[in-house]
């Protein structure tokens, strides 16, 4: 069964840092293209981060660039998204994504909330 589970997630500081990882299994990660959505209260899922399966290449939403930044272990069949300088409108729910086969597959989601 091929399941992702997002964890990391919480409460901090703007300014403040959170490491997210994304737990693959039930099928081969490292063979897959990565990526991290994000979905504040009332707005629209954007895309925030995607790496390449062999880690080569990475891209970042304007907003998130400088600050965050994505990587995965593929011997551990994990991605992580580190978030440093986090500001409030970083607030969201965070998914990892991958397709595979033509299929997408989600996370359950982890909350980050930036605030002081």
């Amino acid at each position: 069964q091929v399941q992702l589970v997002e964890s990391g997630g919480g409460l901090v500081q703007p300014g403040g840092s959170l490491r997210l990882s994304c737990a693959a299994s039930g099928f081969t990660f490292s063979s897959y293209t990565g990526r991290w959505y994000r979905q504040a209260p009332g707005k629209e899922r954007e895309l925030v981060a995607v790496i390449t399966s062999d880690s080569v290449s990475t891209n970042y939403a304007d907003s998130v660039k400088g600050r965050f930044t994505i990587s995965r272990d593929n011997a551990k069949n994990t991605m992580y998204l580190q978030m440093n300088s986090l500001k409030p409108e970083d607030t969201a729910v965070y998914y990892c994504n991958t397709v595979r086969l033509a299929r997408g597959y989600w996370g359950q989601g982890t909350q980050v909330t930036v605030s002081s």
